[in-house]
């Protein structure tokens, strides 16, 4: 007999029906206070009501006492860039903007409005996103196209005050930069000296980039490649952000850029990367082949290359899967139990070095369990911890508290409740 559960009909099926049975969709909104009697009706609505009404309008930041806004996050999306799939519009983007809402309560206990906007022009975008703000104590971007998300993202963070935060940029920017450091430490490479490939010039390789810019890496040794090469001072098809990254080089093809170097990340498409090109890496190399499902170089044909390979996917059935939900819920946590104005570059930093620093301790046994492993140690093949690791709510959230009190982007102290933030 054969085995149903690889077969793409059946695997389709089950996911329309998980979708479907049942309540359609996946979340529902829950009441939190009594409402069971006269009294209670009149506390939750009209005459009570108006006592919070009136306190929020003496002092607005009353709304994180008196409403849900400091436990409310927006996953929004204008449906331009929906995982795999394109521009599949607003609407078909609601089923992964509902998942994240998933993600965000499973692991953070955040709740979340999904929205999905419709929108003619990034201006429109920005303006119903701005308008609509004053409900929620942050903002997740989500699926939006670049180059149109880094405009979207930064007129967001200049005109509002609570945190804006695009996961397609940063919250894989940060996954990818906290398990390089470690694969980095284990090749025995420094990152200001490694020769950086990165295949994918749109909104996590940027934002990658960025970030190992701000961690030490060095300009001059990152080798950006995109449909038509590698990204160089000669081109004059460059928009803003992919100049800002134009290398004077004779190496046009990505053959080129591979040839030597320590790092590859990969955040472009399937099958793009042959044996070839990662047999003519450096000693010791690093390759982050994240497409996903299919990576940008097969796990098991990379492996079979090089022996002295370390390699990451965004695959759960390989080692060191670089996983979004090991950063994004975490992060939104501890910027939201200190009332954050944004999410600034200190805050990504310290997401990056707790996340970092967890990976090297002791893995305990509940997460050896979740994942039918009898051992998980620092090494090649943990370099990232796993996103059931219950810890992370121990390391990330402090951290991110912490550094948004130091960078002064808090607006309430570090929370009593919270553990000491983790030194890393």
């Amino acid at each position: 007999m054969s085995d149903s559960s690889n077969n793409p009909s059946d695997k389709k099926q089950q996911a329309l029906d998980y979708h479907s049975q049942g309540k359609p969709g996946k979340l529902a909104i829950a009441v939190t206070k009594p409402c069971e009697t006269q009294s209670d009706l009149s506390l939750a609505y009209t005459p009570g009501v108006a006592e919070p009404v009136r306190a929020i309008a003496a002092n607005a930041h009353d709304a994180y006492r008196y409403t849900a806004k400091g436990n409310l996050v927006a996953v929004i999306t204008d449906g331009s860039a929906v995982l795999g799939l394109g521009n599949v519009g607003a609407l078909a983007g609601k089923p992964v903007m509902e998942g994240k809402a998933v993600l965000f309560k499973r692991f953070a206990d955040i709740d979340v409005f999904d929205i999905e906007v419709n929108a003619p022009s990034t201006e429109e975008f920005i303006r119903t996103v701005s308008n609509i703000a004053p409900t929620f104590g942050g903002i997740n971007l989500e699926d939006i196209a670049a180059p149109q998300c880094f405009e979207i993202e930064q007129a967001l963070i200049e005109q509002l005050d609570i945190p804006v935060f695009h996961d397609d940029q940063h919250g894989t920017a940060i996954i990818i930069c906290a398990g390089l450091l470690n694969a980095l430490e284990l090749q025995g490479k420094s990152l200001a000296d490694v020769k950086i490939v990165c295949l994918g010039a749109g909104a996590a390789g940027i934002a990658s980039m960025r970030l190992l810019m701000s961690l030490g890496a060095s300009k001059d040794h990152i080798y950006f490649v995109d449909r038509k090469g590698v990204i160089h001072s000669g081109r004059d098809d460059l928009n803003e952000y992919k100049q800002e990254f134009a290398l004077r080089t004779d190496q046009r093809t990505l053959a080129d850029a591979m040839q030597g170097a320590d790092v590859f990340i990969g955040v472009s498409g399937p099958n793009l990367v042959s044996a070839e090109m990662v047999a003519s890496m450096a000693a010791n190399p690093i390759v982050f082949a994240l497409s996903n499902p299919d990576p940008e170089i097969a796990y098991d044909t990379a492996i079979a290359i090089r022996e002295d390979l370390i390699i990451a996917t965004g695959r759960s059935d390989y080692p060191n899967q670089v996983n979004n939900v090991l950063g994004f819920p975490y992060i939104f946590r501890g910027a939201l139990d200190v009332h954050a104005k944004d999410i600034n570059q200190a805050m990504k930093i310290a997401a990056v070095k707790a996340l970092a620093a967890l990976a090297r301790e002791p893995v305990p046994a509940s997460v050896l369990t979740a994942y039918g492993v009898e051992n998980l140690a620092f090494g090649p093949q943990y370099i990232i911890p796993k996103p059931f690791d219950p810890r992370l709510n121990d390391y990330i959230p402090p951290a991110i508290a912490q550094a948004a009190v130091d960078s002064g982007a808090a607006r309430v102290a570090y929370p009593k409740h919270y553990p000491p933030a983790p030194k890393v």
